[in-house]
């Protein structure tokens, strides 16, 4: 009998190879081992037991893929020597400025320094202010199109206040990331993140310190205890006063930074006695400031004033006594992060926590130097020492 032969007709065979080729084909421009042809995405996915539709999407950015199927995914390009990364290879991240005013100083500097780092390795910076609910849940948060955009963005620096809705967001859309821990409002778990932090809670324990050595004791703390850089002020300032076996006095007043100063510091007038107030930051001391000089009071002479993240102290008169924190620094080392979760986002999460340093300026003075403790809610000041606050501002 005799055996029948079968044909592919040419065109066929062409047309349907240069479809396949074109869906499934080479991603990338090495050769595997022992001169081979690339792989395929097809390969790719047989290897790690997947769909070549999950494969494309990986090599799209890998939005809507599990971890666990994302590692299979990966382990096997890597063992057929394939690049995923190789479409999405631009090299830009994006500072996302979330909840604070563009022109805030301490974010500022925080930029300036991811900036400085990006440009030092060849890579690019978008800039993006967000605002969102911090106390919605995660299906409220409506993220920024760039966020969407993997085929420009490679990852995100997390500036300003975030909420923890937003980092699982970001995590469930796989986007690399790396986020100022001093301001995240919520239930998270820093562990499982890019984290770099300042030590505000050390640095408002020795600052406290250093007022109570003053001889200092009635120190009241004023700041927003909503807002975690505050409420770690708070920390540290609470656990120095009950070392010391001071009573802590706290004023908190929700709205922004130099009324929050302003308004609270009148409140304490009325409430004695006070001879020295812990300001959560420079700006509320500025507030401060303000509504002492309004009423006459001299700094120090008839109450020591501090402030925290030394923004403005060298611009208010006199020279505030603050801590200092490195803004620049911290931005330099989210950028690092976020380039190193970029190429290797399996990695566990990295933690950092800079430190603070204590500055001494004329805001703050020994209680034997200062001349009223202020107990009925009216200094009453001394004409010798010279022009008060308000005086002075007024000149």
């Amino acid at each position: 009998m005799e055996s029948k032969k079968y044909f592919i007709p040419f065109q066929k065979y062409f047309l349907t190879n240069c479809y396949l080729w074109t869906i499934l084909g080479p991603v990338s421009a090495r050769k595997r081992e022992g001169g081979r042809k690339p792989a395929t995405y097809l390969e790719v996915a047989r290897l790690a037991k997947v769909s070549a539709a999950t494969v494309t999407r990986m090599a799209a950015g890998g939005a809507g893929v599990s971890k666990e199927v994302s590692l299979r995914v990966r382990r096997a390009a890597e063992k057929l020597g394939t690049d995923l990364e190789k479409k999405k290879r631009t090299r830009i991240i994006a500072f996302l400025l979330s909840n604070r005013d563009v022109l805030h100083p301490f974010q500022g500097h925080i930029l300036l320094g991811a900036e400085a780092y990006c440009a030092a390795n060849g890579w690019e910076m978008l800039f993006q202010s967000f605002r969102y609910p911090l106390f919605g849940s995660y299906p409220e948060i409506h993220l920024p199109q760039i966020v969407s955009r993997r085929d420009l963005l490679r990852g995100i620096i997390l500036g300003g206040t975030n909420s923890a809705s937003l980092l699982r967001a970001l995590k469930k859309r796989g986007m690399p990331f790396a986020v100022l821990g001093n301001n995240v409002v919520g239930d998270w778990q820093p562990a499982d993140c890019d984290v770099v932090s300042s030590d505000d809670v050390n640095g408002a324990y020795e600052l406290t310190c250093d007022l109570v050595a003053q001889g200092h004791r009635d120190i009241w703390f004023i700041g927003d205890l909503q807002l975690p850089w505050y409420r770690n002020c708070a920390e540290g300032y609470g656990h120095a006063m009950a070392n010391a076996g001071l009573q802590p006095r706290i004023k908190e007043i929700h709205t922004g930074d130099r009324e929050l100063g302003y308004l609270a510091a009148r409140s304490i007038l009325n409430t004695p006695p006070v001879t020295a107030v812990f300001a959560g930051n420079d700006q509320v001391a500025a507030g401060v400031y303000r509504a002492f000089g309004e009423a006459g009071m001299r700094i120090p002479a008839d109450i020591s004033v501090v402030g925290f993240n030394d923004t403005e102290g060298q611009n208010l008169y006199p020279a505030l006594t603050t801590v200092r924190e490195f803004p620049e620094e911290i931005g330099k080392h989210l950028a690092e992060f976020v380039l190193e979760r970029i190429t290797n986002p399996e990695a566990p999460g990295r933690q950092l926590l800079l430190p603070t340093q204590l500055v001494r300026r004329e805001s703050s003075a020994a209680l034997s130097r200062v001349g009223n403790i202020v107990q009925s809610g009216v200094s009453v000041p001394d004409p010798a020492r010279g022009p008060s606050i308000g005086d002075r501002n007024s000149g």
